[in-house]
């Protein structure tokens, strides 16, 4: 069933202009670039961007599946990416999701990126260790992504792993992995800024299709590129919801899990002011799982705050020279969980 252009999410002005150049459907935006998107429909860059990405939107999910088969899928493709600290991974059922969306809330300097960055080592962790076996596309908007520390957070993978080896099958997998291994199956990209972030987006679904190893996606920060320069904050909010939902189906038809940073915001209560995640209700609303984290003094806390599959719990952690860990660092699992 063909989908109307006029029933998108978009602008009634753009919507006219895509009527008026002949784009009745989305099937006839399908296979366009926003160049070319905008030179045929006399639209700007960022408004083909906008089209397009609400056009992608549109058409993730279009196959439906019964109760049923949705749980025989679920059954056959549940795993979990470790985080190597055992009592965040308890409470989240064995690790972070793979086929959902998981956002990291919190102050600078609290450790999100570093369990970003622990993540994204981790995913590559072999299927007979109890990972999963993937690689990463990480999405960097702030310049946080720093090498040396993935270097060290890898070759501690690595050891850690080493010392679970038992059978042959272990020991097989042990000779492809390394600390250079790793490094090759992150796929960094820089974003500068919003409008770089929605084309990256909107070029991902194909590099994901000739990628078919990716298990993660790491956006870090989704915030950071849209608390500037927006005036308009229903033009901000329709561009996240686009996201939202482009990445929710990035998650369920390529099988991955996607974790987005999302920085703090101060809302007034009254004559009282708390600390709540940026980018508003409505955004909050579109991840699965939200953990957020957060300082009690000098310990560093991570609390699930949203998930539907989760009881709300929370768990002390820290950030050592290896990675992201147990508060007490002897209570590294003995094994990875399967």
């Amino acid at each position: 069933m063909q989908r109307p252009v006029s029933s998108l999410p978009l602008n009634p002005f753009v919507k006219v202009k895509l009527v008026s150049a002949g784009f009745r459907f989305t099937a006839d935006l399908l296979h366009l670039k926003p160049p070319q998107l905008s030179t045929g429909a006399s639209l700007s860059q960022q408004e083909a961007l906008e089209v397009l990405q609400a056009v992608r939107g549109a058409g993730e999910g279009a196959v439906s599946l019964t109760a049923l088969e949705l749980l025989q899928k679920e059954e056959e493709e549940l795993r979990s990416i470790v985080t190597f600290s055992s009592q965040l991974d308890a409470a989240l059922g064995g690790g972070l999701p793979v086929g959902k969306t998981t956002e990291i809330c919190g102050a600078p300097g609290v450790g999100k990126t570093q369990l970003c960055l622990q993540l994204a080592v981790d995913v590559q962790i072999p299927s007979c260790f109890g990972g999963v076996g993937g690689q990463v596309v990480f999405i960097d908007t702030e310049g946080s992504f720093l090498l040396q520390r993935v270097v060290d957070i890898a070759a501690a993978a690595v050891q850690h792993c080493s010392l679970l080896v038992e059978d042959d099958e272990q020991r097989v997998a042990m000779t492809t992995l390394s600390v250079e291994s790793i490094l090759s199956n992150i796929f960094l990209v820089r974003c500068h800024d919003y409008v770089e972030l929605l084309a990256e987006l909107h070029l991902l679904p194909d590099f994901l299709s000739e990628h078919q190893r990716v298990r993660l996606l790491v956006i870090d920060s989704v915030a950071f590129p849209f608390r500037q320069h927006f005036d308009e904050l229903s033009q901000r909010t329709r561009l996240l919801n686009g996201i939202a939902q482009q990445l929710i189906g990035m998650a369920t038809s390529h099988n991955m899990a996607v974790v987005v940073t999302n920085q703090m915001t101060t809302r007034l209560q009254g004559s009282q002011s708390q600390l709540v995640p940026a980018l508003g209700e409505s955004w909050g609303h579109a991840p699965t799982i939200r953990l957020l984290l957060h300082w009690a003094g000098p310990r560093r806390l991570a609390a699930i705050f949203k998930s539907p599959g989760h009881m709300d719990s929370t768990v002390q952690y820290q950030i050592t020279s290896e990675g992201f860990r147990d508060a007490n660092q002897s209570e590294l699992p003995q094994r990875i969980p399967p």
